[in-house]
Parts: C-alpha cells; sequence; structure tokens
C-alpha cells in the first residue's frame, strides 16, 4: 500500500495557508504546517486537523527570513512524515507606504518572506520530488503578480518574482513529472488583509470604509471578496492527476480583477 503523501503549506496558521492546509489533509495528505501566532491556538489547529481528517500533522516554527530554518523544515517534513508530494509557498506580509517612505527594513523583510522563501524551500524539495517523479509546487502569488497598485513597491515586486520563478521552475521540471504553478487571489479578507486596511486609509488620506468600497473592492468586478475556501479548491485542484498538464501558470481567481 502507498504510503500517504506529505504537504508543506508555509505560512498556514491563519487565512489562506490554513484553508489549502484544511483541504489537502481531507483528500488524506499528511501535513506540515508552519507559522507564528499563539502557540496553543497552533497545537489545537494541528490536532484538530489530525483528528478530523485521520492524518499526521506537524507544526514547524521555521523563520522565512531564515533559509537555514526552511531547509531544516522540509528535510524534517520528508523524513518524519512521509515522502514530500505537494509545496505550497504561501507565506507572505504586508507593507503599505510610499516609495519614497518605504522602510528599507521593510523592503528587504517581505522580500525574503514573499520570494526568497519560496525559493529556498522549492531548492530542497525538488530533489525529493524529481527522484520520485511526482510533484506539485503551488506558489501562492497574488493579483499583484500581474497588476500593480500604488504603495505595495515590495509585495508587488515579490509578486511578480514569484511569476517569474514559477514559469522558471515549471520549464526547469516539465520532464520530470513535477508541475510548477501560482495562484493569484485578488482581495481575499484575512488576517493580513484586514491588517493593510488602516495602513491603505492612512497612506491615502481616506476612511478604512472607503478603503474596502472603493480600493479593495473597486478592484474586483463581483464587488465581493474571494473566499479561503476558493483558494484552496483551486490548490487541491493542482494536486490532482487531471492537473498534470497544467504547469507554469498563473491562475488568476480574483473576481475579474485582472481582465480590466
Amino acid at each position: 500500500m502507498k504510503e500517504p503523501g506529505t504537504a508543506i503549506v508555509t505560512g498556514s496558521t491563519s487565512g489562506i495557508g490554513l484553508a489549502i492546509a484544511r483541504a489537502l489533509a481531507s483528500q488524506g495528505m499528511n501535513l506540515m504546517l508552519n507559522g507564528f501566532g499563539d502557540s496553543a491556538e497552533i497545537e489545537r489547529e494541528r490536532q484538530a486537523i489530525a483528528d478530523e481528517f485521520r492524518v499526521k500533522a506537524l507544526h514547524s516554527p521555521a523563520d522565512m527570513t531564515k533559509p537555514d530554518e526552511i531547509i531544516e523544515m522540509v528535510k524534517k517534513a520528508e523524513s518524519q512524515i512521509g515522502p514530500i508530494e505537494v509545496l505550497v509557498n504561501n507565506a507572505g506580509i504586508q507593507f503599505v507606504a510610499p516609495i519614497e517612505e518605504f522602510p528599507p527594513e521593510k523592503w528587504d523583510e517581505i522580500i525574503a518572506i514573499n520570494l526568497s522563501a519560496a525559493f529556498h524551500a522549492m531548492r530542497c524539495a525538488i530533489p525529493f520530488m524529481k527522484a520520485r517523479k511526482s510533484g506539485r509546487i503551488i506558489n501562492i502569488a497574488s493579483a499583484h503578480a500581474l497588476v500593480a497598485s500604488p504603495f505595495k513597491s515590495a509585495y508587488v515586486a515579490a509578486k511578480h518574482g514569484i511569476a517569474g520563478l514559477t514559469k522558471s521552475a515549471a520549464l526547469e521540471l516539465a520532464e520530470h513529472g513535477v508541475t510548477v504553478n501560482a495562484i493569484c487571489p485578488g482581495y481575499v479578507l484575512t488576517p493580513l488583509v484586514q491588517k493593510q486596511i488602516p495602513d491603505t486609509a492612512k497612506a491615502r488620506g481616506i476612511t478604512e470604509d472607503e478603503v474596502i468600497r472603493d480600493v479593495l473592492l473597486d478592484a474586483q468586478p463581483t464587488k465581493r471578496f474571494v473566499t479561503v475556501e476558493e483558494v484552496a479548491a483551486l490548490a487541491v485542484y493542482l494536486t490532482t492527476p487531471m492537473a498534470a498538464s497544467v504547469t507554469g501558470a498563473l491562475l488568476s481567481i480574483d473576481g475579474g480583477w485582472t481582465a480590466h
């Protein structure tokens, strides 16, 4: 009997990452969770996933700004949980400010977590996948991998970088049974988005309600936030055999935002 595969989902203690982790567990995949937060709450969520879906679930507190910790997390997943079949690079942070006021340390941190962390995780996971001629790498990008917004220079730069990394890796791995794709959500009402609402209000000199109505949802013709469950369902599809020919794709799930 084939040993259940393992999925690593970075930034999976809340929001999109947690929804993807739960969705993959529902398909019988073992999990390596990752992210910061209240340790007791993380443990409750980890145990709930293990109990509900009858899978192995571990949590790594690996700091996504530290390559050594990322590599240790990947190796631990392979050795302690089972063969890595899916890598979801989801960890991300945001900061909103005009370029001339953008703190350099914030730029460095966003590039490290939103872009470089994906490279380091892929660099470590790919040899395992190539050896088995099987694997799925899913990078959670953003509509900002395709279009830009003001005051988000580091985030937009990182997500455009994720798009390029995804395409390059897909070409390298096309003959090795490994697909690499990026999901590009529009605005999802996650803790990350909720946190940037007051920052955007300050940067633009408008109210928080105006940010939601005139900045966030104005970009999405559907006039509704994308749900974490919708993003998770797309991620699950990309792990199925029917998605074997989908690689190097930037898949928009943005309520029509980038159709403008």
